[in-house]
């Protein structure tokens, strides 16, 4: 099976809001699930009620074969307004940050979403995904990344 890199990509979408609202909005991970393809749902851990660094949460996260997959992640960054970043790691793996940034724009907020492998998935790890995934997840990825701004971007600009 050939080996993929997955280091990093980024997508980025100009929507019609304030970068304080898409904050706000991504910032509590438990609505993750209206906006990305893959999320099935998140719940704070350990008494977290809402998003702070250090912050855990699980998200099960379904892909296009097999049952759903937990993983459990920490928020790593907030800057209300600016940025929101948390990393997953798992056995196999890896670890990957996930961030979004709020960049002010002329037409209201670019929004750029991007991960980047903090540790890389192992040669199992690529059994597994391929099993549960794609061969080619980097793509699936960046498909589901474009989805996840695109259904955003709809919710911020129909309210």
């Amino acid at each position: 099976m050939p080996q993929q890199t997955f280091d990093h990509d980024e997508v980025r979408l100009v929507m019609a809001a304030s970068p304080k609202e898409l904050y706000e909005l991504i910032a509590d991970v438990t609505r993750m699930h209206e906006f990305s393809p893959e999320v099935v749902a998140c719940k704070w851990l350990g008494g977290a009620t809402g998003p702070a660094v250090g912050a855990r949460f699980a998200a099960r996260n379904k892909f296009s074969k097999g049952p759903a997959i937990g993983n459990k992640c920490v928020i790593t960054a907030l800057e209300p307004g600016r940025k929101v970043s948390w990393t997953r790691t798992e056995p196999f793996g890896g670890t990957v940050e996930w961030t979004y940034e709020f960049l002010p724009h002329e037409q209201g907020t670019e929004v750029v979403e991007s991960y980047t492998t903090l540790v890389p998935v192992s040669r199992f790890g690529w059994v597994i995904i391929s099993f549960f995934s794609s061969p080619e997840r980097a793509k699936v990825q960046r498909e589901g990344m474009e989805r996840t701004l695109e259904r955003i971007r709809a919710h911020v600009e129909s309210s």
